[in-house]
């Protein structure tokens, strides 16, 4: 169970403790655990919802939103904040993007983006309280860190070094694809017909946004992985509020 625990210790803020500095072995394996993690927070949003059954429904999401992002640490909104000034600022060069991701400063697109993001996230959560839909919230959280996993099995890491290139190196590539096949069929399961067009659609986000990657860096980093899971997460809810 060490490489659940190292998953959750990276990307979640509960207080989860490890035993020591863990090898780069359960390091990768750790990524198979990464739609586990979507869907223990899942559930802690379907619980919330439930809890808050009865309050406004602006409340109601804004709750779920703050607890949402709580949840991770703002981590993947942190890499999202990081690749959008790094696309805009980079004109394009690879070594110049790669270098503004390492700023740890944000400039205005990078403040412009997250608004848009949790605004859409905010309006998306409102709809789905509304509608009583709060249970198909188990489901933004897995696809996310599903994508994650997809991304790090069919995509370069380009950044040398670090926590992602031994995560990268080190994940079992086949039991990683079984994986994923089993988590779109639970989404599929728990979801109905009513999430497949969201699924669809944050297929589609999922080719589009590596092609650009492949395209600018010649892979992935941390900061566009994250990036990925925060626009993915925003298309998925955003397609079930369209269609609930």
């Amino acid at each position: 169970m060490l490489p659940f625990w190292i998953a959750l210790q990276f990307l979640s803020s509960l207080p989860v403790r490890l035993p020591g500095m863990p090898e780069p072995r359960e390091t990768g394996r750790s990524l198979l655990y990464y739609p586990l993690v979507g869907l223990l927070f899942g559930l802690l949003l379907w619980l919330a919802s439930h809890l808050l059954h009865g309050a406004a429904a602006p409340l109601h999401a804004a709750l779920l939103l703050t607890l949402w992002v709580l949840l991770s640490g703002a981590l993947h909104l942190d890499g999202l904040a990081d690749s959008a000034d790094a696309w805009l600022g980079g004109f394009g060069d690879r070594q110049r993007t790669l270098e503004i991701m390492k700023d740890p400063r944000s400039g205005p697109i990078a403040v412009v983006t997250l608004m848009l993001v949790l605004l859409l996230k905010f309006c998306a959560l409102w709809v789905l309280v509304e509608r009583g839909a709060g249970a198909s919230l188990v489901l933004a959280p897995v696809v996310g860190r599903t994508a994650m996993l997809g991304l790090f099995l069919c995509t370069p890491y380009v950044r040398k070094g670090g926590l992602g290139q031994a995560m990268a190196e080190h994940m079992p590539r086949r039991a990683a694809g079984w994986v994923l096949l089993g988590s779109v069929s639970l989404c599929l399961l728990l979801g109905g017909g009513q999430a497949l067009w969201p699924l669809l659609a944050t297929l589609g986000g999922f080719c589009w946004l590596r092609q650009l990657m492949c395209r600018r860096l010649g892979g992935t980093t941390g900061d566009t992985a994250g990036a990925m899971l925060e626009l993915l997460e925003l298309v998925f809810v955003l397609g079930l509020a369209l269609v609930v």
